[in-house]
């Protein structure tokens, strides 16, 4: 009996894995690309206990373990071993994101995963294989997009690591950086990207205002910088949102009978004013010179700021009128609310 249920058992397994071969190969590469990258992570001590190691870089090692406490402690995280490795990437990047869009349409194209739901964007570890799915997606005609990506979370399937590329950047900009990814191995609501992405970019803003102000105080140089880049993305953010509407609303003019190459013109001719009216933003009356040095971007860079930015202002209206900017009171209210995987 029991090798009857045994022998139906597998079979099972196999008619799934001919049916669903494509996603199974994908989830097999991207969990051995992950499992690499934990395998070869070293414990935070043998770094700092190295002399070899410049001592620059040990310092912003203490000080993830500071943004983590921090974190923790005053902003509601929940508890891990997350950031306590490190992974010598050795300057090369080790993960990126394909996106894509219909050419005249705001409608990101989604992903399909058992388990963990859909996701408006796809990931790989290997450089190529992003180039291959890129290619599939434009012969379908679609605008696309491939971006490296310096950071994620495994929402607690694994340790997530320091990765040392990590270790170059300004303390606010880490301290952002952690705390996003903490937050979504504090809470990740299934089959909602933007909700998910937007409120750890709300929390890695705040949250790392907040660390910046109590480690070096609010007339630092680390805060001031901190907080005049921060007040530049919002604006460039808006600015980005605003397009995607505008863009938005020119699609929904486009007829049947319009040709390709006319909407392609309306489209791209937009689309670079609006990026060279970015020259126009300003942070304490000073323009920060803003240029745009590479090819003009699709629909996909667009839904990339409504993916993490568009829920912004509502997150930080519920953050201080309903908790009184009080981060631990917050997130608890969000974990009893939202069910997290």
């Amino acid at each position: 009996m029991f090798r009857k249920i045994l022998y139906g058992f597998l079979g099972l397994l196999l008619i799934i894995i001919i049916w669903q071969h494509e996603l199974v190969a994908y989830g097999i590469s991207q969990g051995y690309g992950q499992l690499r990258i934990v395998w070869n992570a070293r414990p935070v001590e043998e770094y700092l206990n190295n002399p070899a190691f410049p001592d620059s870089l040990k310092q912003k090692l203490v000080l993830i373990q500071e943004i983590r406490r921090f974190a923790i402690d005053s902003l509601g995280i929940n508890d891990s071993e997350n950031y306590t490795t490190v992974y010598d990437q050795q300057g090369k990047p080790v993960l990126w994101v394909v996106t894509a869009c219909p050419p005249y349409k705001m409608e990101a194209k989604e992903w399909k995963f058992p388990l963990i739901g859909s996701f408006s964007y796809k990931g790989f570890f290997d450089y190529q294989k992003a180039q291959k799915e890129e290619a599939i997606l434009k012969k379908e005609g679609l605008d696309t997009e491939i971006d490296e990506i310096s950071g994620w979370s495994t929402l607690g399937w694994f340790e997530d690591p320091i990765l040392t590329n990590f270790l170059y950047r300004s303390p606010g900009q880490l301290a952002n950086l952690i705390i996003h990814e903490l937050t979504h191995g504090t809470l990740y609501v299934k089959n909602n990207v933007e909700y998910n992405e937007n409120l750890a970019s709300f929390v890695g803003d705040q949250g790392a205002t907040q660390f910046l102000s109590h480690r070096y105080g609010r007339g630092s140089r680390e805060y001031r910088q901190y907080e005049e880049n921060k007040i530049f993305r919002e604006k460039y953010s808006a600015h980005v949102l605003r397009g995607h509407d505008q863009l938005d609303s020119l699609y929904q003019t486009f007829s049947a009978r319009l040709s390709k190459a006319r909407k392609d013109t309306l489209k791209y001719g937009l689309i670079r004013r609006i990026i060279q009216s970015a020259d126009t933003i300003t942070v304490n009356g000073k323009s920060r010179g803003f240029t745009w040095d590479e090819p003009l971007p699709n629909n996909t860079y667009f839904l990339g700021y409504v993916r993490y930015r568009a829920k912004q202002n509502q997150f930080e209206d519920e953050f201080k009128s309903k908790f009184n900017s009080d981060f631990e009171k917050y997130l608890a209210y969000l974990k009893r609310t939202y069910p997290s995987l």
